[in-house]
């Protein structure tokens, strides 16, 4: 059984949100088309992590396919998915699917590096519905590196895993010397916590020791994979430490290939999170509304 709070409202893309009474939390089965919504979702593309990066897929998804109905979930309660062990990350994912399969999705796409290197190919038996990831652009990354190197930038569970090792060594191939597993957690944790939108001048001091201290061990950086859906959030930042370094986002590739199951219906979206006693939706909110992100939130209680 899960409880969704109805004390943050539903809206459209794009647009203030109505206000409506508010009524109080309801329990819903797993597969139950949610009842907050008016008319039900058309067929939408669920996308989901546990914290604020996913939020550029729905924005990407929003301008590609402009009357794609989207479920977003923002599982806050269960960041960061990168320091969970495999078993647990499956755990979280097993529930995470069969929640989403309630809204009767086209896709899922989770929205998260570490999770999508490391656990990916064990969901084909969890669900029916497509699920895609997201996974460093090696191949493109290292074709416009010319004799430099790429970094491929994340959080430590995904940069130190067997799983990126060997996905790396595969698509690198005799390249694989060029190819840096880079730690970036301290770089999410600037976006999580929120200081990129309330502390821009400690942020971008923070971005500017990171890569001097990376280009202390790696010289040669041409170019870098924003492989976390938090780093995409610090493109500027990171843009005027080193405007020199070409910059790759994963979800570019896995969004436009969205295409063959993409749905027209009426561009709505229906936001989710969950929040525990350090992570609160009230923060949660405060972040979208400093990014001047209008989107109703609903809390989900697993």
């Amino acid at each position: 059984m899960i409880v969704i709070q109805e004390n943050l409202n539903f809206g459209t893309r794009g647009r203030s949100a109505r206000t409506e009474p508010v009524n109080s939390a309801r329990v819903f089965g797993m597969a139950t088309i949610h009842p907050l919504l008016p008319t039900p979702l058309h067929r939408p593309i669920a996308v989901f992590d546990a914290g604020i990066g996913s939020y550029a897929a729905v924005r990407e998804i929003g301008r590609i396919f402009p009357a794609q109905d989207i479920v977003y979930f923002a599982d806050r309660a269960s960041f960061p998915y990168g320091d969970k062990s495999r078993s647990h990350l499956l755990t979280i994912m097993e529930r995470t699917l069969a929640f989403l399969d309630g809204f009767d999705p086209a896709a899922i796409l989770m929205a998260s590096n570490a999770p999508s290197i490391t656990v990916l190919d064990a969901l084909a038996d969890l669900t029916s519905t497509p699920v895609f990831g997201v996974r460093p652009p090696i191949v493109a990354a290292l074709e416009q590196a010319g004799d430099g190197d790429v970094v491929v930038l994340g959080v430590k569970s995904m940069t130190d895993s067997p799983e990126l090792r060997d996905y790396a060594r595969l698509h690198a191939q005799d390249l694989m010397e060029r190819v840096h597993l880079v730690n970036a957690s301290a770089l999410v944790d600037l976006v999580e916590t929120g200081a990129f939108l309330f502390d821009e001048a400690g942020t971008q001091a923070k971005v500017d020791r990171f890569f001097a201290t990376l280009e202390a061990t790696i010289p040669a950086i041409a170019c870098a994979t924003l492989s976390s859906t938090h780093l995409p959030w610090l493109r500027r930042y990171i843009a005027d430490a080193r405007p020199g370094i070409k910059l790759f986002d994963p979800l570019q590739e896995v969004i436009s290939g969205l295409d063959r199951i993409s749905s027209a219906g009426s561009g709505r979206i229906l936001g989710l999170v969950t929040e525990d006693e350090n992570l609160s939706a009230e923060d949660f909110s405060r972040m979208f509304q400093k990014l001047g992100i209008s989107m109703p939130l609903h809390v989900v209680q697993f």
